[in-house]
C-alpha cells in the first residue's frame, strides 16, 4: 500500500485493488482566509484525480473542494459516502457531475473489488463538522489505514477490534477561531490560546496510545493565513498562545512524551507501508529544511496568492441587498420553529455590521426569545460579533445555510461575550435551513430525554460515565484535578461537588465523592 501526501488532510492511497484520494483541497477557503500549507497547488492533479473512489469525510470547505473537485477528479470514481442524517454532501456532489455512490452503513465494513476494503464511522451531532463528521478505515493484503483527518471519535476501539493498525493519520493543530478573534488583553488571549493548544495536543496524544499503530500521521492543518489581515495568525511569531503550530512542532511535542514512530508527508510524499510495519518514505525536498525556512515559504506564497485574494474580495459586496430585511425573512421562519436551540440560546445576539470603507456601522439582534431579527434596541446581550457588511451580503447572496463554517471559520470578525461558551449560538448558526434544523432540533430533544445510569469511578469520585455534552466515555477521557473534571475530548470542565458546567451553560454533571475517601 503507498500513501501519497496531497496537502492538509488530503491523501490518496493506492492498492493492486484500486486507489481511493481523500479530501482534496487547493483553493482558498472561507473568504480566502486559509490555504493549504505547504502549498499543493503545483502538484499534479490531472494524474491524482484519476482515481477508482473518492472519499470526502465532511463538507467543511478545507476537504470539500467544489471547484478542485469538479475540474480534477474523475467523475467515473466512486463516491465511499458517510451515513449522514441530511442528503447535502451527496447532494452537492451529485451536482459537481459524480454519479457513482456506495452509501455505507456507519462502523460497517464494506468489501469492495479485488479484496480492498473500508469501513466510515460518521458522527452526527449538530456539532459535529457541518452536520457531520467521519473517518475512514481502508484494509488491503493485511494493510490497515485510519485516516481520522479532524473527526473526533469518543471511541477508537471499533476501528482497533478489526486488527492492528499500520498508519494512523489523525488533526493535531488548531481549526477553530477561538481565542484569537475575541476582544481580549492580549495576555489574557495568549494565556487562554496555550490552554487551547496544550488541549489539542493532549487529545492527540490520547488518540495516538488508544489505538497504537506502527506509525502516526500528522495532517488536517494547519492552514495558513495569507491575507495581510490575518498574517498575524500563522506560527511564525514566537507566540506560545497560537493555536496553529505546524508538523515540524508536532514532531517536537511528540518526542518529549516519548513518540519515536511520527511521519511528516509534504504534498507530493510517499510512504510504502507493509504488513510488517514497516514504512519507507520519499519527500520531494527535506522536511527539516523546509520547515526551518516557513516564513519564506509563506512570505512567497503570500505575494503569489494575493491576486487570488483580491478577486475573492472584489466578489463580496452587494449592496443591493437589504440586510435586515432579508435576515427577517431567512431567519424569523426558523426562530419560530426552534424549541432547544432557541431556549439554550437564551437572549438575543447582536451583529456589528461594518459598512463599506469602515463609514458606518449597523447593529442587528437575532431575538432568540422573542423569535425575531430586529434593530438593535440598546439592550444587554451575551454574544456580540462584529464583522464587514459586505461578508453578511455575501452569505445572503449564495444563501449560505452555515455561517459557522464560513464567516466564523474564516476568522474576518471579532466576538465578545459575557460569561460562559454556549454551543447552542453556535448549532444555531450551522443550521440556517429547515432540514438542519430540524435534525438538530430532534437530535437535542433526544439527546435531552436520554439517562445514562452508567457510571465510573475517576479518582475519589464516582461519576456518570458519559460526558454531558457529547457524551463521551468519561473513563477514557475524563480527568480529575482536585474537585474539577475535565473531559479531553473537548477541554469541557465540570465542578464536582456542585456538579456545575463551568465550560458553558447547562450540562451539569452527575457526581459523587466515594465514601472510602471523603472530604
Amino acid at each position: 500500500m503507498r500513501i501519497t501526501g496531497t496537502g492538509h488532510a488530503s491523501m490518496r492511497i493506492d492498492t493492486a485493488a484500486g486507489s481511493i484520494l481523500c479530501d482534496p483541497w487547493v483553493n482558498p477557503a472561507y473568504f480566502a482566509s486559509w490555504f493549504p500549507f505547504p502549498d499543493n497547488s503545483l502538484l499534479d492533479w490531472e494524474t491524482l484525480g484519476d482515481v477508482d473512489y473518492l472519499y470526502v469525510s465532511h463538507l467543511h470547505r478545507d476537504h470539500f473542494d467544489a471547484a478542485h473537485l469538479k475540474r480534477f477528479v474523475s467523475k467515473k470514481a466512486t463516491v465511499l459516502l458517510p451515513e449522514y442524517p441530511t442528503s447535502q454532501l451527496e447532494d452537492e456532489l451529485r451536482d459537481l457531475g459524480f454519479t457513482s455512490f456506495l452509501k455505507t452503513k456507519s462502523n460497517q465494513v464494506h468489501e469492495l473489488d479485488g479484496g480492498l476494503k473500508v469501513m466510515i464511522q460518521a458522527l452526527i451531532s449538530p456539532t459535529d463538522g457541518p452536520i457531520g463528521d467521519s473517518s475512514l478505515w481502508v484494509e488491503h493484503d493485511g494493510i490497515r489505514v485510519l485516516n481520522q483527518n479532524d473527526a473526533r471519535p469518543t471511541d477508537l476501539s471499533t476501528f482497533a477490534e478489526l486488527g492492528h493498525v499500520h498508519a494512523h493519520m489523525l488533526q493535531f493543530s488548531g481549526a477553530i477561531w477561538y481565542p484569537m478573534v475575541y476582544e481580549l488583553p492580549q495576555a489574557a488571549k495568549t494565556a487562554f490560546g496555550k490552554q487551547k493548544r496544550d488541549r489539542q495536543f493532549d487529545r492527540t496524544w490520547r488518540y495516538i496510545d488508544d489505538l497504537k499503530a506502527s506509525h502516526v500521521f500528522p495532517i488536517a492543518g494547519p492552514p495558513c493565513f495569507l491575507d495581510d489581515e490575518l498574517w498575524q495568525f500563522n506560527d511564525i511569531h514566537g507566540d506560545e498562545g497560537n493555536i496553529f503550530p505546524d508538523q515540524s512542532v508536532f514532531m517536537t511535542e511528540y518526542a518529549k512524551v516519548g513518540g519515536t514512530n511520527g511521519i511528516v508527508l509534504l504534498p507530493g510524499s510517499t510512504t510504502s507501508l507493509t504488513s510488517s510495519g514497516e514504512a519507507t518514505t520519499t519527500h520531494p525536498t527535506d522536511v527539516d529544511e523546509f520547515f526551518a525556512n516557513k516564513k519564506a515559504h509563506l512570505e512567497e506564497m503570500r505575494e503569489r496568492k494575493a491576486p487570488i485574494i483580491a478577486a475573492e474580495k472584489a466578489s463580496w459586496r452587494h449592496p443591493e441587498i437589504d440586510v435586515l430585511g432579508e435576515l427577517k425573512k431567512r431567519i424569523e421562519p426558523l426562530l419560530e420553529e426552534s424549541i432547544y436551540l432557541a431556549k439554550g440560546v437564551g437572549g438575543p445576539v447582536r451583529f456589528d455590521l461594518v459598512g463599506y470603507d469602515d463609514d458606518a456601522v449597523e447593529s442587528i439582534v437575532v431575538d432568540f426569545p422573542g423569535k425575531q431579527v430586529r434593530p438593535y434596541a440598546d439592550e444587554k446581550v451575551r454574544y456580540r460579533f462584529r464583522t464587514q457588511r459586505e461578508l453578511i451580503e455575501h452569505l445572503i447572496h449564495i444563501d449560505e445555510g452555515d455561517w459557522v463554517n464560513s464567516l466564523f471559520l474564516s476568522c474576518r470578525f471579532s466576538a465578545a461575550r459575557i460569561g460562559q461558551y454556549n454551543e447552542f449560538v453556535y448549532a444555531f448558526f450551522k443550521c440556517l435551513s429547515e432540514e438542519r434544523l430540524q435534525y438538530a432540533e430532534g437530535w437535542y430533544d433526544e439527546h435531552e430525554r436520554s439517562v445514562d445510569a452508567e457510571d465510573t469511578t475517576l479518582g475519589d469520585w464516582t461519576v456518570q460515565r458519559r460526558c454531558p455534552h457529547l457524551k463521551a466515555d468519561l473513563s477514557r477521557f475524563g480527568i480529575v484535578d482536585g474537585n474539577v473534571l475535565t473531559c479531553q475530548l473537548h477541554g469541557w470542565k465540570f465542578d464536582l461537588p456542585s456538579g456545575r458546567c463551568l465550560t458553558s451553560v447547562g450540562h451539569s454533571v452527575r457526581a459523587s465523592r466515594n465514601v472510602d475517601n471523603p472530604a
